[in-house]
């Protein structure tokens, strides 16, 4: 059985694909009144020790492609 994520439940796993310093170092979900959202952490250091930058947002999903009209005169002018 896979793992789910219960609301107020999140994690992170360490960036293995990181390049770039704007790249985070750590990455996973969580989910907030059953709404699935996207973590990026970066760790950071300030004047009072190390801390964690974070980005949370609705994971971007990739629109269904329109299909053709069922009516084939339903974009005719006339």
């Amino acid at each position: 059985m896979p793992f789910e994520l219960k609301d107020g439940q999140g994690n992170l796993f360490r960036n293995d694909r990181k390049e770039e310093d704007k790249h985070p170092d750590y990455k996973g979900q969580a989910m907030i009144d059953g709404t699935l959202y996207d973590i990026a952490a970066w760790l950071k250091e300030g004047k009072k020790g190390k801390f964690f930058s974070l980005s949370i947002k609705v994971p971007m999903r990739v629109a269904p492609k329109k299909t053709a009209s069922p009516d084939p005169f339903e974009d005719d002018p006339f």
